[in-house]
């Protein structure tokens, strides 16, 4: 008995280390995405989320600030940058190479609010819910650096950029998973003349997934989900922390909405990091993604 009681020890101990070397086994994935017009040029997209930076993760930021390498075409980060009152200052330097290339951002719950522990068996029963006592985080500083870095802000707003000579419409959304989306104050169809129209949520609620796909996205990009954080080869992801199935919880696929007639390409990035509380990951790595948007054929 003893010596079974020993070897199931040794056995989580085990777990739990390699969990915890997987988190910080940052992994770049490529993708691509069929959405510019007939005949152009290919342009490419890193799309950065759930960060969930703290003070110290010198590894973590090194790797972001490394991206800066791949040359890619604009940046869009799908929210949740930090995960400590202190953070501010460490997401800007980490971010700092990449502020000379078209950017936009949303973001998360875990930019306004303080994480606390949580009993990580509840997220098999539905998606989170804020504790309102939450102390707030410094997110007005965290956005006014990211602007000035000339990133565009798109919380519950419509914006525009100009990617590699193409026309890009923008929109996008407050965090859904805490009701600040406003999709409703932006909605209508997108620029016809662009280059490419773009949707941007933190997490991928269908309610916001819906109106976007509807209006003529070619495609959205979110995060929140982390992948499930747990995958079980075979199965994948045990939750998605939002209403959006298990099947899409990472990577790209489509999206329509009921009564629609067009599809929307979309990508949910499994994000870069980890709650504080938990900073575990099994068979889903770290990741940042290089999108690359190419012509229809």
């Amino acid at each position: 008995m003893l010596l079974g009681t020993a070897g199931l020890v040794a056995a989580g101990a085990a777990g739990l280390t390699y969990a915890r070397w997987e988190a910080q086994q940052y992994t770049l994935r490529r993708a691509t995405v069929s959405a510019l017009p007939v005949g152009q040029a290919p342009l490419t997209i890193l799309h950065l989320s759930d960060l969930h930076l703290v003070p110290g993760q010198v590894g973590k930021q090194s790797w972001v600030r490394s991206l800066r390498e791949l040359q890619p075409d604009a940046v869009i980060a799908t929210g949740d940058f930090m995960s400590h009152q202190d953070a501010v200052p460490h997401v800007l330097d980490t971010l700092e190479p990449l502020f000379d290339l078209p950017g936009a951002f949303v973001l998360g719950s875990n930019d306004y609010y303080e994480p606390r522990m949580i009993n990580p068996t509840k997220y098999l029963a539905g998606p989170s819910q804020l504790e309102p006592r939450r102390a707030m985080l410094p997110w007005s500083d965290l956005v006014d650096g990211l602007v000035d870095g000339g990133w565009s802000h798109l919380n519950n707003t419509r914006g525009t950029l100009v990617i590699a000579g193409r026309s890009v419409d923008l929109r996008g959304v407050d965090d859904p998973h805490i009701s600040r989306d406003r999709y409703a104050d932006i909605a209508g169809a997108f620029d016809p003349s662009a280059d490419l129209r773009l949707g941007v949520t933190h997490a991928p609620y269908l309610r916001v997934l819906d109106g976007m796909a509807a209006d003529g996205a070619d495609l959205v990009l979110a995060g929140h989900t982390h992948g499930g954080q747990l995958r079980i080869p075979g199965f994948g992801a045990l939750v998605t922390n939002c209403d959006i199935d298990r099947a899409r919880s990472r990577g790209l696929s489509t999206h329509r909405a009921l009564g629609s007639r067009h599809t929307a390409a979309l990508h949910v990035s499994a994000g870069l990091g980890t709650s504080p509380f938990a900073p575990f990951r099994i068979a889903c790595p770290p990741e940042a993604t290089l999108l690359t948007i190419a012509p229809r054929t």
